[in-house]
């Protein structure tokens, strides 16, 4: 196996979707992550991020040079006022991809797996070419969501999180051990190497030292896959090397 970006983090470049939805605002699919701390590094263009969490409801301007990051559980929304472009540093690499995101779809929705599963659901993973929109169908149906969410929130405070949260656990339970697995070869290893070179260290040795060795990706393993909230380049470290 090869070494893994630093830290075990996802890196993705993010094209933030421009057309407008239900409520008049152009961007993304509002979703939240079970397990995954996100960040944004905002490259180019403006716009905003939308959040419901322990802090009730609230709107960030996003633009170039704004770092920004919620922790687990955040509902963010993307909106895109002009060329929005960002860097996302995912946390856990490879949870995201794996399912660890939850929309906010309309509760009927979240309380069936099947009709979830159809819902959230791209013809062919959103590989790139796939038609976008089936991408904006899924996002338009979480935005109906999150809008009933967010007057939610507004009138009884953030204990009407509670609902989205509860059925996030259920819908995600079944893949629990895939997730694990992904986080012991990822995040979890990078830890635990950096233990294993402070206790060689401090017995004096730097061994380690002597296997350094230099990575690169040129250009991005994937260009245009349909995303929650545009579309993304990613970049994967391959998984071995000759």
């Amino acid at each position: 196996m090869s070494d893994p970006l630093p830290g075990g983090v996802g890196v993705s470049r993010l094209c933030v979707y421009d057309t407008v939805t239900p409520d008049g605002r152009p961007g993304g699919t509002p979703h939240l992550h079970l397990c995954c701390t996100e960040a944004y590094v905002v490259t180019g263009g403006e716009g905003a991020v939308q959040t419901l969490s322990g802090a009730g409801f609230a709107e960030h301007a996003l633009s170039p040079g704004t770092v920004l990051w919620f922790t687990p559980g955040t509902v963010h929304r993307l909106i895109n006022l002009g060329g929005l472009d960002i860097v996302v540093v995912m946390g856990n690499s490879g949870l995201p991809e794996a399912g660890d995101a939850v929309f906010t779809f309309p509760p009927e929705v979240l309380a069936d797996p099947d009709r979830y599963a159809k819902a959230a659901g791209l013809p062919n993973g959103g590989a790139p070419g796939t038609d976008v929109t089936h991408a904006f169908t899924r996002r338009d149906l979480a935005i109906e969501g999150f809008l009933q969410l967010r007057e939610e929130v507004e009138r009884d405070g953030p204990a009407a999180m509670a609902r989205l949260h509860e059925a996030a656990v259920a819908l995600k339970r079944p893949h629990l051990d895939t997730w694990r697995t992904r986080w012991e070869n990822g995040a979890f290893r990078a830890a635990q190497l950096t233990g294993v070179q402070l206790d060689a260290l401090a017995r004096g040795d730097g061994g380690h030292l002597r296997s350094a060795r230099v990575h690169a990706l040129p250009e991005p393993s994937e260009r245009g896959r349909l995303g929650m909230c545009g579309l993304l380049d990613t970049y994967l470290p391959p998984t071995g090397e000759k």
